[in-house]
């Protein structure tokens, strides 16, 4: 089995390779970039599985790296390092297309769990051209059909975007600024409203299962039970 290809971004020699010798030690292959530049010619020349970027670096800043990106690769998976803990930084590095915000000092573990974390979400996204299990339900991202033996029931594009999220990570909390930054563009109120009001509508189309739960854990997020 091939090692997972992480591109690490930190101007921070000391720290970027105490991160890259953890995560060898546990069969990662890491290339370290010292700034934004060699990062984005060493995306060019090998696409990695995963990036980590600071955001603060010389020559090309983690938010502008992030953006170049996205405009050619929507979908690897992209975790911010930085020591800023500003709201606007976190929306403004999920609105560029970021997946995660990890703020210094963190634990490798966390990282890690992670790193991991979102490489099996894009597996998921990866398949979702098939019919995905929910309980006694099939869900499919793509057609936004939630069918239960011969009923299919249509969804919306935020429903739909909506249980994906749920499902990746199902019976496990999903992150409610998450949710609302990646789907909503922003985790004002009336954003949280709304995702709110999705959320009893989703609860509604899964009804016809019983042992299927949207729960809301209050100050986290909401948690699929199936």
């Amino acid at each position: 089995m091939s090692k997972i290809q992480v591109l690490l971004a930190e101007d921070e020699l000391a720290l970027g390779m105490i991160i890259q010798e953890s995560l060898e030690s546990r069969d990662f292959k890491v290339r370290l970039c010292e700034d934004g530049q060699k990062a984005w010619e060493s995306y060019q020349s090998s696409k990695p599985d995963i990036l980590i970027l600071d955001v603060m670096m010389p020559k090309k800043d983690g938010f502008s790296l992030a953006e170049e990106i996205r405009k050619i690769d929507p979908y690897t998976p992209i975790i911010f390092l930085t020591s800023k803990s500003q709201t606007e930084d976190v929306v403004k590095g999920f609105g560029l297309g970021a997946n995660d915000y990890v703020r210094k000092p963190f634990s490798m573990e966390e990282l890690i769990v992670r790193i991991k974390a979102h490489l099996d979400r894009l597996r998921t996204r990866q398949n979702q051209n098939d019919w995905l299990p929910i309980g006694q339900y099939e869900f499919h991202p793509t057609k936004q059909i939630l069918r239960i033996k011969d009923s299919e029931c249509p969804l919306t594009a935020r429903e739909s975007q909506l249980l994906q999220m749920l499902l990746e990570n199902a019976n496990d909390i999903t992150d409610r600024t998450l949710i609302l930054n990646q789907i909503w563009g922003s985790d004002d109120f009336f954003n949280a409203r709304s995702m709110d009001v999705f959320i009893t509508k989703l609860r509604k189309k899964l009804q016809d299962d019983p042992e299927i739960q949207i729960l809301n854990i209050r100050g986290y997020g909401f948690k699929l039970v199936c």
